[in-house]
């Protein structure tokens, strides 16, 4: 894939709406990235992100906000069919201008991701033990077969898993022990950043909890930077130190993961976190509430905010005027006319 960087001007000094870096430069920026298909339909629109290392980024939205196509962009794991511009600055060097070579030497030891979905991710006629030795061998040409899947092994022992278990194929691992196998894959070559797409999808909460706090004790553990991307805002706001909220193709909120759930600054953000319940809070009486409407099409968004059609505190004006990033407070941006208006005792309940 041919990718393409655009620059207008001298190089600002930090992304917009991102704060000023402080210190040394971040594992991971990501600046004005957009993602477009077909040459017409914008899937991602001028994304800004930091990640620093040891830091753990939530990005949440609903199926089709581009939450999936961000994370394979930052590793341009996309079809030809996709053009990208802007930049991704890992460890300072930009992802989008890597020549094929030096792309390949930095996926999974630079930075590896855990797909979405273990079974479909996985070969089903190869031993996971293999596969998991499979980039440890490409990356390191020192390094024998034997002790590459001793390695392995040691790998899964890291995630919860007996060694033996090198010797399985897919199909005989439940769900979580799949995708316990993807998080060895993804640490095999020591990377710097982790990015994880919807990893406990399909799970039961049982199952999803411990994969959590794996993910959790492994960035803890190893220093590194972890991009977590799900749908489900409270399991980013218990994970995550801070937290992205995107809606068609654009982050509309970022800030402390906590405060982005319990207090979001965008009607959007309200409306995530309204969907969920919050069991053993006597303050929440009401029951869960859903966002009528769908998300829009990106070959057809809406003029102006392209939220407008569905928030219940639209303004005339957000049906012309878009609405970038601004202040809300402390560490917190959000993309809304209304920002800092004092918000409707019934904003949870009308979302």
């Amino acid at each position: 894939m041919t990718a393409t960087t655009t620059t207008t001007g001298p190089e600002p000094s930090a992304s917009p709406g991102l704060p000023e870096p402080v210190g040394d430069p971040p594992l991971l920026e990501v600046r004005n990235l957009t993602v477009t298909y077909g040459g017409t339909v914008p899937a991602v629109r001028g994304v800004d992100l930091r990640v620093e290392a040891g830091q753990k980024l939530g990005i949440a939205g609903e199926s089709g906000c581009g939450k999936s196509t961000l994370a394979l962009a930052l590793l341009r794991l996309l079809p030809a069919t996709a053009k990208l511009t802007g930049e991704i600055l890992l460890d300072g060097e930009d992802v989008l201008t890597m020549k094929w070579g030096r792309l390949r030497a930095v996926r999974w030891a630079g930075a590896s991701i855990v797909f979405q979905g273990a079974m479909h991710s996985l070969n089903a006629v190869h031993r996971v033990g293999d596969q998991i030795a499979e980039p440890i061998l490409l990356h390191n040409t020192k390094t024998t077969p034997a002790a590459a899947r001793k390695r392995a092994g040691e790998l899964l022992e890291q995630v919860g898993l007996p060694a033996a278990r090198a010797q399985a194929y897919p199909h005989e691992l439940s769900g979580g022990q799949r995708q316990r196998v993807m998080i060895a894959m993804a640490l095999a070559c020591d990377p710097r950043l982790i990015i994880a797409d919807e990893p406990t999808t399909a799970l039961d909460v049982m199952i999803q909890a411990q994969i959590l706090r794996l993910i959790e004790q492994l960035v803890a553990d190893q220093d590194v930077g972890l991009i977590m991307i799900s749908h489900d805002l409270a399991v980013l706001a218990d994970t995550c130190d801070r937290l992205s909220v995107m809606y068609a193709g654009r982050v509309v909120e970022e800030g402390p993961a906590r405060q982005v759930y319990a207090e979001a600054r965008h009607p959007y953000g309200r409306a995530l976190s309204a969907a969920f319940p919050r069991i053993g809070d006597p303050a929440s009486r009401r029951a869960p509430r859903g966002l009528p409407g769908d998300p829009p099409d990106p070959a057809a968004l809406p003029g102006g905010c392209t939220f407008h059609p569905r928030c219940p505190v639209a303004l005339d004006s957000c049906a012309t005027e878009d609405q970038e990033l601004r202040e809300a407070g402390g560490e917190r941006r959000a993309a809304c006319v209304l920002v800092n208006a004092p918000a409707a005792d019934d904003s949870r309940s009308t979302a």
